[in-house]
């Protein structure tokens, strides 16, 4: 990650951008969004223009854990807005990326089950 996505992506975010529940496609990594530009924090790769819903819409099928996780996501997604301390930002970004891994394989489970 360079220092330059680093900051650009900081500056999106500190400037009303949201961090994007769904990773890059091309590399798994964190996306944050701008006025429909998605920047990788990871790649640099800014794949898809796309609006940000007003209303979230919830599958059905989702679990409790889900939703947990997504609180979580939403809390760390404030907290991140706020640091600026660098290690604390890389820190909580990892936080970030794992419980998108962790959404990511509970919705391949419930899609795939055994």
């Amino acid at each position: 990650m360079s220092k330059e996505i680093t900051k650009k992506a900081a500056d999106m975010l500190l400037s009303g951008g949201t961090l994007l529940s769904e990773p890059c496609p091309y590399c798994s990594g964190v996306r944050v969004m701008k006025k429909g530009h998605a920047l990788c924090i990871n790649c640099g790769r800014e794949p898809e223009k796309k609006d940000i819903p007003i209303t979230k819409e919830h599958n059905s099928k989702q679990t409790g854990l889900e939703t947990t996780l997504e609180k979580k996501l939403s809390e760390l997604s404030k907290e991140l807005e706020q640091e600026t301390n660098h290690e604390k930002q890389q820190e909580i970004l990892r936080s970030i990326n794992s419980i998108m891994e962790t959404i990511e394989k509970i919705k391949n489970k419930q899609e795939n089950p055994k």
